[in-house]
């Protein structure tokens, strides 16, 4: 197993990979980042500085990401944990914890003292997931990413 920073090969298999988890837990597809455009470009989106999306691959296989993403519009200190998805056979069995690890690392390394993240109830594992890690609800959204159907607000200090 391994976690690497995106390439720019890896475009359309996370697009695929993003967009079949939506189609597996039912999840609304507009407002959300399924019809975001920049899902088809994850690799040029990442360019920003202050940004990191990792890849966890194993044997050549793209499994799944997550990243930090400085998200326009939310609090100075804040970034956004932003496309964390995994293949359904790559669930369950720690790879997204050590994902999601990697990117709150990261996002301390970049200087960011809060992460937020948005979400929605069809992602109910991976909510429960924020909650052990420590991330807290909010009433209401940050920051301008566009997917207003997102209705889980969640925010971690670090």
């Amino acid at each position: 197993m391994n976690i690497r920073k995106v390439k720019n090969t890896d475009n359309s298999c996370l697009a695929e990979i993003i967009r079949a988890a939506f189609y597996e837990s039912d999840a609304p597809k507009q407002g959300t980042v399924y019809s975001d455009p920049t899902t088809d470009n994850l690799y040029e989106l990442f360019q920003n500085e202050k940004s990191i999306l990792w890849v966890a691959e194993n044997d050549g296989e793209i499994l799944g990401c997550c990243g930090i993403y400085p998200t326009e519009g939310l609090p100075k200190g804040c970034a956004e944990l932003v496309k964390f998805y995994l293949m359904a056979k790559a669930r369950g069995k720690g790879l997204g914890t050590r994902l999601m690890q990697k990117s709150i690392g990261s996002a301390k390394e970049l200087g960011f003292a809060e992460i937020y993240i948005e979400t929605l109830p069809e992602f109910d594992n991976a909510v429960s997931m924020y909650e052990r890690a420590g991330f807290e609800r909010l009433e209401k959204p940050l920051g301008n990413s566009g997917h207003t159907g997102c209705d889980i607000w969640m925010i971690k200090k670090l």
